[in-house]
């Protein structure tokens, strides 16, 4: 098992949107996530997930693992899951996840567990 988690201050991605717009959001966000993050901190909620996902792999944003090899899906009560795309899933070799993502007082924090088929992590 492997935890990550990320901090973001809400401040900074409203400035990098209302600076640089769907421009922004694309560049980390899938259409279906922009549809059901809405408001700036759930954007910023789903940025510091990305992260937290990322570093919970241990191997960060970069060349194992690019923004929009990660999905971010809510299911019927509102709480926040993720996926990974076919390729990331079988180079990771994930099999169970958690995340959880919170904002309050300026902040957006997210916490992703993963649990490994195998044990040679």
């Amino acid at each position: 098992m492997k935890i990550g988690t990320d901090i973001i201050v809400i401040n900074r991605i409203e400035k990098s949107i209302n600076k640089f717009g769907k421009k922004f959001l694309d560049r980390f966000l899938s259409d279906e996530e922009q549809k059901t993050a809405k408001r700036t901190e759930s954007v910023a909620g789903y940025w510091a997930a990305k992260e937290a996902i990322s570093k919970a792999l241990g191997c960060g944003i970069g060349a194992e693992l690019c923004f929009h090899d990660i999905q971010i899906y809510k299911d019927k009560k509102g709480a926040p899951h993720f996926k990974l795309t076919p390729q990331a899933q079988t180079l990771h070799n994930i099999s169970e996840t958690s995340l959880s993502i919170a904002h309050d007082g300026g902040f957006a924090i997210a916490i992703a567990i993963i649990n490994y088929m195998s044990h040679n992590r």
